[in-house]
């Protein structure tokens, strides 16, 4: 982060839980002259884990406030991260042929609603390269119909995230299993979007499985990536009533609007460093 003074900062700190936690970091706040503006904090019994979140403003610079928070964090054993507020976090997106979630994301980058920048997007079809191209951001193709290409294109996702310097990937809607070994390098820092049907209905189209069995809720998950597939700790979840008079392209439609809605959620949250990770679940302070 920028190592400049006057700067509105966000604060993550997670511990074993104990007694006198937030007492010692706001000490270590006030030492730095800093201003709580917003506190969120959570103590989970499954876990035995304490979950802080804190936005503050400070005269001092990023590195003296990382000065007076660094013997606290050691005190009490913490995973702990300081950025600025609304700084954009690098985002990498992988594509296959659907273009509604990549749409979203790059046109709430673009209006300056989504706190994220995307140096490139990879596809694994060409389909979408006009999409990212309306918004000015490169796009890369590489088809996979082998096992060798399958590998090649995590090799380069892998070369992107070193090149560009990435904190988060998105796979908005990618229609391909990442291998185990890339799941684990990217863990606790790639996010997912799927139709909340699964496992009902798996394989080619969802939606007309869907509409045969007469659901009444449409909905989406979005979740990080781990190697048990549509498995990973859940970010946001969103539902919406259908009913019988809505026909299997009907169900395409709503469910394509609510994949969108619930990954930007997820992202955003993502970004404001209001996700963090409990096990097999996620703590988001909203």
């Amino acid at each position: 982060m920028t190592d400049a003074p006057d700067a509105h900062r966000v604060l993550t700190f997670v511990c074993p839980d104990r007694p006198g936690i937030v007492h010692a970091v706001s000490g270590a706040i006030v030492a730095a002259g800093g201003n709580i503006t917003e506190s969120q904090q959570f103590s989970s019994d499954d876990t035995g884990r304490f979950f802080l979140r804190l936005q503050v403003e400070s005269p001092s610079t990023a590195q003296q406030f990382a000065e007076q928070l660094a013997p606290v964090a050691a005190r009490f054993d913490a995973d702990w991260r300081l950025d600025r507020v609304g700084r954009p976090a690098r985002t990498l997106v992988l594509v296959s042929t659907a273009g509604h979630c990549l749409n979203d994301l790059l046109f709430r980058q673009h209006s300056g609603a989504l706190p994220i920048e995307i140096p490139l997007v990879l596809g694994n079809h060409a389909t979408l390269e006009g999409l990212a191209g309306f918004y000015g951001v490169p796009f890369e193709h590489r088809a996979i119909d082998s096992p060798d290409a399958k590998a090649a294109f995590e090799q380069r996702i892998l070369a992107a995230v070193e090149e560009h310097d990435i904190e988060l990937v998105v796979l908005a809607r990618y229609m391909q299993i990442l291998s185990p070994a890339l799941c684990d390098h990217l863990a606790g820092r790639a996010i997912n979007i799927h139709h909340s049907f699964l496992p009902g209905f798996k394989g080619a189209n969802p939606y007309k499985q869907a509409h045969a069995r007469g659901v009444k809720l449409i909905g989406a998950t979005a979740h990080f990536v781990t190697a048990d597939l549509d498995e990973g700790p859940i970010i946001e979840q969103n539902v919406i009533r259908v009913d019988h008079a809505a026909g299997w392209q009907e169900l395409v439609r709503i469910g394509q609007d609510e994949e969108s809605r619930t990954l930007t959620q997820a992202v955003r949250w993502f970004a404001e460093h209001r996700v963090l990770q409990d096990g097999r679940r996620t703590i988001v302070f909203r």
